[in-house]
């Protein structure tokens, strides 16, 4: 029954998206890649809530919550204002060059090679570190929930190997086949699903330990656990209490202001007031990510205390604790949905940046539209085969989501110093932005992976949080320094190019000031 519901469930919302991305009669780039610039705001934000909460979220968060408690929360709450950021400040600026890809704004402001640089920057990081570990924590949800191992009678690497190159397969004909508008539109009707599937497990969760009682569960949880709703972080922790007013704004910033794979559903907005619409949404109920991400590690924590043998295993060991069996299925096909959407929205984007930024600048200057999707398509399957190849490896990683913001470092800091110059200074030139993405990110690379572990340690070194930090304002110095030594001969100027209205929604500004007010509020709440 369990596999029915699930295999129900999935064939519809791949039957719904097939039809609904076919509607669109003539395929050109801009439908393929930014899927016609005609998503609305409800698409934009079920889109950006799936890409983002898969199960390196889920899985990495709840075991990092498991470990320490409510302080890892930052990493969800604190995202809404780095989308309120980016719905007033960036998204206008895209939306009136009419960018497919961020990387292209760099070439207008800086030059072609800056452009190649911080694509191949981008697609390094995303097949190295974000593809591998969507399909790893993925496979390894569905594979304690479904018991895939005992099923098929093999071990567990055996079966983690089957379970990635199955997403990995099916993802890949999702974001080669149908480009970012299939993408969407299974992602919105996949966050409805998750974000009832995903609310059904603290439910659960607080129902078993409170005896049928959900008040009860909170009450003996917090009281038999109090030192998890602690949000301040001490020196020691995950997230120092510190670090949130320092990297973790950059991390936020850039993540969810300048990173392609979040980006490009804002992008392909049908106009200014949509994206900044789908923005604000979806950082609304940002807000409630805890439920799904935090508070079933906590949970996960009072029930199992140190029986797991990895923190990653809380969640799907949880799941199978609490959830009835007549909902399993669905759970399973909703969380199926969440990992096809990171790594679909990761390939796609991955799709976009070699079609646009490296093959059309460097290996073919006059490919068609039809020859820049058939190159992209090309290179997505390489792509998968790379990440289906990595995933497995990352076994023997440790902590998952810890190991996947530090990785993130190399290329994020950088690419975020070299846009926020480009967007709020005029003479900078294309030499300043190579200097900084370069220095960016063989500094990081030397500072976390030689210093940190070699040479002072890790207990005696700064949280990578504040070495972003660091490195950011670092940076930005050495930009302004070399665009006042040798400025460029002429002011840049951005041009709107009209190809979509960016009129803004006349509500933006007074909602992001409750968002912000709201996550100021569960700090002080909870500190």
């Amino acid at each position: 029954m369990q596999f029915v519901t699930f295999l129900t469930f999935t064939a519809i919302v791949a039957v719904i998206s097939y039809y609904k991305s076919k509607q669109t009669k003539k395929i050109t780039s801009d439908g393929y890649f930014l899927g016609g610039r005609s998503l609305t705001g409800w698409v934009i934000a079920g889109s950006l809530l799936l890409t983002n909460l898969s199960t390196e979220q889920i899985v990495g968060l709840n075991g990092a919550a498991f470990k320490e408690g409510i302080l890892v929360m930052a990493w969800e709450t604190l995202a809404a204002i780095a989308m309120v950021v980016t719905a007033i400040v960036l998204l206008p600026k895209y939306l009136k060059e009419g960018i497919t890809t961020v990387p292209q704004f760099l070439e207008t402001r800086y030059d072609k090679m800056t452009k190649t640089i911080a694509s191949g920057l981008f697609l390094s990081g995303y097949v190295i570190v974000l593809l591998p570990i969507v399909l790893y924590t993925g496979a390894l949800a569905l594979n304690s929930m479904f018991d895939i191992p005992q099923l098929l009678g093999v071990n567990k690497t055996v079966a983690l190997w089957i379970t990635i190159w199955g997403i990995g397969l099916i993802g890949a004909m999702y974001a080669v086949l149908g480009g970012l508008k299939a993408v969407a539109i299974s992602d919105t009707i996949n966050a409805v699903g998750l974000l009832i599937g995903g609310l059904l497990i603290p439910y659960f969760g607080l129902l078993l330990i409170g005896n049928d009682s959900i008040i009860d569960g909170v009450i003996i949880l917090t009281e038999k656990a109090p030192e998890k709703f602690k949000v301040i972080g001490n020196e020691r922790s995950s997230i120092p209490f510190g670090t949130i007013f320092t990297g973790m704004m950059l991390v936020q910033l850039f993540y969810w202001g300048t990173n392609q794979a979040i980006i490009q559903r804002a992008l392909g907005a049908k106009n200014l007031k949509e994206g900044q619409k789908g923005l604000i949404y979806a950082a609304f109920i940002k807000i409630l990510g805890p439920l799904i991400v935090v508070l079933p590690g906590i949970i996960a924590f009072y029930i199992f205390g140190n029986t797991l043998e990895s923190p990653d295993e809380a969640y799907p060991e949880l799941v199978k604790k609490v959830l009835p069996n007549e909902l399993v299925g669905f759970f399973a096909a909703v969380l199926f949905g969440a990992i096809l959407s990171s790594f679909n929205s990761t390939l796609n984007s991955s799709i976009t940046l070699y079609s646009v930024d490296i093959y059309k600048s460097h290996i073919k200057t006059d490919a068609s539209e039809i020859d820049l999707i058939k190159a992209g398509k090309s290179f997505g399957i390489i792509l998968t085969i790379i990440a289906m190849c990595v995933a497995p490896l990352l076994l023997y990683a440790g902590g998952i989501f810890s190991y996947l913001q530090e990785a993130n470092g190399i290329y994020s800091i950088p690419i975020l110093t070299i846009v926020v110059v480009g967007y709020f200074t005029k003479y900078v030139p294309a030499k300043a932005a190579k200097v900084g993405i370069i220095s960016g990110s063989l500094l990081y690379i030397i500072s976390q992976f030689v210093l940190k572990p070699y040479v002072f340690g890790k207990e005696n070194y700064p949280h990578f949080l504040h070495v972003m930090a660091i490195l950011f304002v670092l940076n930005i110095i050495i930009m302004l320094v070399i665009g006042k030594l040798q400025p460029r001969k002429n002011s840049f100027n951005l041009v709107y190019t009209k190809h979509v209205n960016i009129t803004p929604w006349k509500y933006v500004t007074i909602a992001g000031v409750v968002i912000s007010v709201i996550v100021v509020y569960s700090y002080i709440y909870f500190s």
